[in-house]
């Protein structure tokens, strides 16, 4: 009887087929997009990732826990694992240690868990090593990755004639030999590229790959392509989400750039920007796989040296000391026509910011027309005196302020009812430990000024919204047609928090 049922409801269900394969190209979809996510950005990396090279054991601490990382999360997003977000944290930064695990911190037992990590953490580092030498881009070469990803995976989910979810033997290192086409609860089932086009396909891969770094495309470009056309291909049984996305990590990783990593958190965006990249529309793909960059190379730019005591003595660490500050006072001897133009390049930028931010409230706050009076001011010139903002939101988003260096506020003014006062505050700051990194970030303050308006108290609400962040450089002007759309977007959105929280205080 149970079978008839589960007969009956196979065939009754409509099947929706999505057609995820199309002979592989690099479109002029994909010529158009912006990488401007990146771009804003990318020269303070450019700049910082020279001077990390000769502090390389702080930036190998860095880069050993974004391989942890990318590790554990590329397999919690395939649900081949869950992990808590506990022992996630400890794992990244102390590495794998079974002995970490408690009751309830993973849904399958620690020695699997342990394996699927290592072999994950393997890979990763195996990219790294390719890079490193060098290694030729080939077919070969993503079925020895594959094989190395599944090392310790013995099967995958397939369904059997009737529908039926089952496990099969999954070749390791080897394409598929039957179809692999996943098929939701709604009957919608996704297309992948036949067994019998795989081989040609992926030799079409590597030749546009190829094609696409001799003509110098950007590397974020070509690293979101080739991940999405391998999700498309689905040339592997399983495994092809993880391989995918080591396979994007060589490029970006090949160009001084950093690992891919989907968190869990992060999965339904990944997903929905894969899905509309399927359609056309690849643009929100790479403004994804962009903002992931930047994230990082903002934890770059922050990365302070970490001492284990157990390696480094008291006179190793004078030493290195002694050595950085020799070099920063032969500097300072130096005239750095460079550096004094990189920051001047702050007005620019101050002056454009404010003009964006003037014409966003304008827009948003004229249309207001009961009762509200608003204004836009900033400082005539940057200010060298040490910003409490700036600090303020520093602190808030867990980020070095570089109080040494002139900052740059801007304020709007909103007057509600004659009765509270509200200050959306701006701060335009260096970030990092590097001169050309700049942040904009926002605060908001209010003051009741119905009575005792000396002695109201002054309330700073955080705005959950990291700051904006970019840099200097001397083609800053050139620069700006990159800086301004993504600026003002940002202005938007602190805007909209700002006017949500005014209206959640009013009670008519």
């Amino acid at each position: 009887m149970y079978l008839c049922v589960k007969l009956r409801r196979f065939f009754e269900m409509e099947i929706k087929d999505v057609a995820i394969w199309k002979p592989i190209e690099f479109s002029e979809a994909w010529e158009r997009c912006s990488t401007s996510k990146l771009d804003v950005l990318l020269p303070s990396w450019v700049r910082r990732r020279q001077t990390l090279k000769e502090d390389s054991k702080a930036y190998n601490q860095f880069m050993e826990r974004l391989k942890r990382q990318h590790a554990i999360e590329t397999g919690v997003i395939e649900k081949l694992y869950d992990l808590s977000e506990g022992v996630t944290e400890t794992f990244i930064k102390e590495g794998f240690v079974e002995s970490y695990l408690q009751h309830g911190d993973t849904n399958i037992p620690p020695h699997q868990l342990m394996n699927y990590l290592n072999d994950n953490f393997s890979a990763i580092d195996f990219v790294f090593d390719v890079v490193k030498n060098n290694r030729t881009f080939t077919v070969s070469f993503i079925k020895e990755l594959h094989q190395l990803i599944t090392r310790h995976q013995d099967t995958a989910e397939g369904r059997d004639q009737f529908g039926n979810r089952k496990q099969i033997a999954l070749l390791k290192g080897k394409f598929k030999e039957w179809e692999n086409n996943p098929t939701r609860s709604d009957g919608t089932r996704f297309l992948y590229c036949p067994p019998i086009h795989v081989d040609a396909e992926m030799d079409k891969l590597v030749e546009i790959l190829a094609d696409l770094e001799g003509r110098k495309v950007h590397p974020l470009l070509i690293a979101t392509w080739l991940h999405h056309a391998f999700v498309a291909i689905h040339p592997f049984q399983d495994g092809n989400g993880r391989v995918a996305r080591l396979l994007a990590s060589l490029v970006l990783i090949k160009n001084e750039l950093f690992p891919l990593t989907v968190k869990r958190m992060e999965k339904k965006r990944y997903i929905d920007n894969l899905e509309l990249a399927d359609n056309g529309q690849p643009q929100g793909l790479v403004d994804y796989f962009g903002e992931m960059q930047k994230k990082n190379i903002e934890g770059a730019l922050n990365m302070r040296l970490e001492v284990d005591l157990a390696e480094t003595s008291l006179a190793e660490i004078v030493g290195m000391l002694d050595d950085k500050l020799t070099l920063i006072i032969q500097k300072e001897s130096e005239v750095d026509e460079d550096r004094e133009m990189l920051l001047m390049q702050r007005i620019v930028l101050f002056n454009n910011a404010k003009v964006t931010f003037d014409g966003v409230v304008k827009t948003a706050l004229d249309k207001i027309k009961n009762n509200v009076k608003w204004e836009v001011f900033g400082d005539e010139e940057l200010s060298d005196n040490k910003d409490v903002f700036a600090r303020h939101i520093a602190i808030d988003n867990k980020y070095h302020y570089n109080d040494t260096l002139p900052h740059g506020t801007i304020y709007c003014k909103i007057n509600i009812l004659e009765k509270r006062e509200y200050a959306l505050i701006i701060s335009l700051h260096h970030f990092g430990n590097d001169d050309s990194g700049i942040a904009v970030g926002a605060l908001l303050a209010s003051q009741s000024i119905e009575k005792n308006y000396e002695k109201a108290p002054i309330d700073f609400i955080p705005l959950q919204i990291a700051p904006f962040t970019t840099s200097l450089d001397t083609n800053l002007s050139m620069r700006l047609r990159e800086i301004i759309p993504e600026l003002k977007i940002y202005f938007q959105n602190i805007l909209t928090l700002t006017l949500a929280q005014i209206a959640s205080e009013i009670n008519p």
